[in-house]
């Protein structure tokens, strides 16, 4: 009878032990651009006296680590809470989802539910100039000391400035300067070309500033010459944008080609040799020419 009613109490203990342990994974928010971080909560709840075997999380399909924060545990009269920070990004569009994530409380394994994060590119705006990527300039930091001698100069150009501001002045009519011409769309696309070309080929470090210029001066410019919406397309979007024109097979093949190089390169971390680049950068040019000799 004793025995019979030890493991009945033993059989409740474990039941109510279970009953208490709670799993839960979400985020801070459910749509970021490419590239932005989101933090991933995960936290736990649980009996006093419960043995944990925390989550393992060295890799999540679609979105990459960013930074794991530490595991802070709480105790209190109701039990024990386990928290935990994760910090994350994404740089493949789309709805991604983070899977169910398993930790152990004794012998008893336990699943989060799944964790959505709609992933978008940086909405397009037609009225915005286009803007090339430049490179990063380093700017001298001036002593201190020099400071008070600017303050004096800027002072003394001010008043000169008021000075002959205020003096009488006989009106002349200026010469008009003549309008630049505009450049033709292909006119700018081989300017941007050559003047890529004139900087080498990228180092290992510099693949995706290259790809990423070179990608953009075909969007560039089929969006100027064929009035296609090409800066917020994907390349696969873009592809299949520029297919109904039926260019030369071949070489819209091989544009195709540089396009994917150009995704690998940006969001996969692909890193083409010399003569690749140098293969790529010729399909786009002369994507470009036959694009342009169509219409």
């Amino acid at each position: 009878m004793k025995t019979a009613l030890l493991w009945f109490i033993l059989i409740i203990s474990t039941l109510s032990i279970h009953a208490q342990v709670l799993v839960k994974a979400s985020v801070d928010k459910d749509a970021i651009l490419i590239g932005e971080p989101v933090k991933l909560m995960l936290d736990a709840r649980m009996p006093l006296g419960a043995q944990v075997s925390w989550f393992r999380i060295d890799s999540i399909p679609n979105f990459e680590l960013i930074d794991k924060g530490k595991v802070d545990t709480v105790q209190g009269v109701d039990g024990k809470k386990v928290q935990q920070v994760i910090t994350i990004t994404s740089y493949d569009s789309g709805y991604r989802v983070i899977p169910p994530l398993t930790l152990k409380v004794g012998n008893t394994t336990y699943s989060t539910d799944s964790v959505g994060v709609n992933v978008n590119y940086t909405p397009y705006n037609p009225d915005a100039d286009y803007r090339d990527i430049k490179e990063i300039e380093e700017v001298p930091n001036p002593s201190s000391g020099a400071i008070p001698w600017i303050i004096g100069a800027v002072t003394l150009l001010a008043v000169a400035a008021i000075v002959w501001m205020l003096l009488p002045k006989k009106k002349k009519e200026l010469p008009v300067a003549p309008k630049a011409p505009e450049l033709t769309p292909y006119d700018e696309a081989i300017h941007a070309l050559d003047a890529l070309k004139q900087k080498g080929w990228p180092q290992l470090s510099e693949s995706k500033i290259f790809y990423t210029q070179l990608n953009d001066v075909l969007r560039v410019f089929v969006m100027r010459k064929l009035k296609i919406s090409s800066l917020e397309k994907t390349n696969d979007e873009l592809t299949r944008a520029l297919i109904v024109l039926k260019p030369d097979a071949e070489q819209f093949s091989q544009m195709s080609h540089a396009l994917q190089i150009a995704d690998y390169v940006k969001f996969a971390k692909y890193t083409p040799g010399d003569a690749e680049n140098e293969q790529n950068f010729n399909s786009i040019r002369s994507a470009i020419t036959t694009l342009n000799n169509l219409t």
